[in-house]
């Protein structure tokens, strides 16, 4: 899925989040679909909301605060529809990834940038509270300290600085960016879907469990489910058939 609106920077405007929901919505009912690569054309991944748009739902735009929060989650939903995908994601940013862009990016479950891909907060530099679970999507990924330089000192992180901070899984050339994902999103879709599923929500559990003995409750009822699956029948009669063919 590639965000197309290079010349406003992509920015999360309410054509862009339902363009986003639509082809999500497509993609997941898609059963030849096993993963997700989230594109950027333009220089530009995502600029974030636009500032048209947050000055017409804030109190200068005449808004009640009920409203103002009604507007802002029509905005967040641009990122949040892809952080509810239960298939595999990867964005491949190339270019800067800005608020609610960077939210985007953070939503999905693998990310691949350039030397050009910058993510910047921005938030407190606009005098605006950060949204879309910002300080959650940061803070576990590159800790409280680095987060609070991040979003107070609106400290911008580049290319490599985005990969040594843990928001990011490897750094390629921008020519290689779309292909690099692709490949790597090809790898996960070899996964079976439903078994993917799976996986991605114990993931996405795994943070909230208190113990290492909870984290082996939670898995051994889907563990023992994918026992019982024709794929993992299948696979491993082609395993034990390889190893069978081996020389002594």
């Amino acid at each position: 899925m590639t965000l197309n609106d290079p010349r406003r920077r992509n920015m999360m405007s309410p054509a862009m989040v339902e363009a986003i929901t639509a082809a999500f919505d497509e993609l997941e009912q898609d059963e030849e679909v096993g993963a997700v690569v989230v594109a950027a054309s333009g220089p530009a991944f995502c600029a974030g909301a636009d500032l048209g748009d947050l000055a017409q739902v804030s109190g200068a735009g005449g808004r009640t605060r009920e409203e103002a929060a009604t507007s802002l989650q029509a905005i967040y939903e641009g990122f949040l529809r892809v952080a509810r995908c239960p298939l595999p994601t990867v964005a491949a940013v190339g270019g800067p990834a800005v608020g609610a862009g960077m939210n985007l990016a953070l939503s999905c479950d693998v990310r691949l940038v350039t030397e050009d891909a910058r993510f910047e907060c921005r938030f407190g530099q606009l005098g605006l509270h950060p949204g879309g679970g910002h300080t959650y999507l940061l803070s576990r990924l590159v800790g409280p300290e680095a987060a609070a330089v991040m979003l107070f000192c609106n400290e911008a992180l580049r290319g490599r600085e985005i990969v040594e901070r843990r928001l990011a899984w490897r750094l390629v050339s921008a020519g290689d960016l779309v292909e690099e994902a692709v490949a790597l999103a090809g790898r996960a879709a070899a996964v079976p879907p439903a078994l993917s599923v799976r996986m991605k929500a114990s993931l996405a559990a795994a943070p909230g469990h208190d113990s290492h003995e909870a984290a082996v409750r939670h898995e051994l009822d889907a563990q023992v489910w994918s026992l019982f699956q024709p794929f993992f029948q299948e696979r491993l009669a082609a395993l034990q058939a390889r190893i069978s063919r081996r020389p002594e």
